[in-house]
């Protein structure tokens, strides 16, 4: 069993976090007698998991759908590990093409963030977001860099 500043050091997450992961339910901690946290070793390999996730883009919702998929709550094995990365690779293939396009468009965006300039060719092709959007705003961003992500 592993203390909590064990796990800390160990999986790089702030004990913080991983006191916020054990009220989610995304692990399982022990307590001793006197009431800390102790962990198992195999945190260490769903922490991982939870990690990986996260920099993929997934939010923790996500990521406890597909925890929750695993029986009895057990830990990603390598095959688990296959079958969930190969649904990743069309959400990563996803970000990619949106990031290329955000990046192409670069030099045509003054950045202001109001995004409904008539010269903005990327993001407001022919002024498209004033019949739409009155206020503006990035509407015509592609959606996996409009959404917003939740704290680790």
């Amino acid at each position: 069993m592993l203390t909590v500043s064990e796990v800390a050091r160990r999986s790089g997450f702030a004990a913080s976090a991983l006191r916020y992961y054990e009220r989610e339910g995304l692990v399982r901690a022990a307590r001793t007698g006197g009431g800390q946290r102790r962990y198992q070793r195999t945190v260490l390999r769903r922490l991982a998991f939870i990690r990986a996730a996260r920099n993929v883009g997934l939010t923790l919702d996500e990521v406890r759908a597909e925890l929750k998929r695993l029986p009895e709550s057990r830990t990603p094995t390598k095959a688990d590990w296959t079958r969930i990365s190969r649904d990743w690779r069309h959400r990563l293939d996803d970000q990619i093409a949106a990031l290329q396009a955000l990046r192409d468009g670069l030099d045509s965006c003054i950045g202001c963030g109001c995004l409904s300039l008539r010269s903005c060719a990327m993001s407001n092709p022919a002024d498209m977001a004033a019949s739409l959007v009155p206020s503006g705003g990035a509407v015509f961003l592609p959606a996996l860099l409009r959404r917003g992500t939740d704290a680790d």
